[in-house]
């Protein structure tokens, strides 16, 4: 599921205008400049029927929109929220935008703190 999501992220028009390639999990690689999009696997459960595994697995994946400015953060999460809302195919059954929250990352220099618009997806895919 994260391979699938990721790629569709860096393979969307908008979002590369707004974070070029800069979309990865975990983290944001040191150096690199922003706007860019961390992604994080939250829960990841399978479904069960009473002898044996469904094939149908739930994830809530969040996704933190990073920028320098409040609108540049905002503007990426819409394309985020546009292109994986509501989407299915492959092996993504469905896509369903759970939650937003803004805020801004913490430090010392207010000039170089970054703003974050992080969001929530609940993901149902095939195994």
């Amino acid at each position: 599921m994260e391979e699938v999501i990721r790629a569709l992220l860096l393979n969307d028009e908008w979002i590369a205008h707004y974070a070029g390639n800069r979309v990865n999990f975990g983290s944001h690689p040191q150096g690199e400049p922003f706007p860019g999009i961390v992604l994080n696997t939250i829960s990841d459960n399978g479904g069960y029927l009473i002898a044996s595994p469904d094939g149908l697995n739930n994830a809530r994946l969040q996704a933190d929109c990073y920028a320098g400015t409040y609108g540049a953060a905002k503007l990426l999460s819409r394309a985020v929220v546009n292109l994986l809302s509501g989407h299915s195919g492959y092996e993504i059954q469905g896509v369903f935008h759970a939650g937003s929250r803004d805020g801004r990352e913490g430090g010392t220099n207010e000039a170089e703190r970054l703003f974050r618009v992080s969001l929530d997806f609940i993901i149902t895919y095939t195994i």
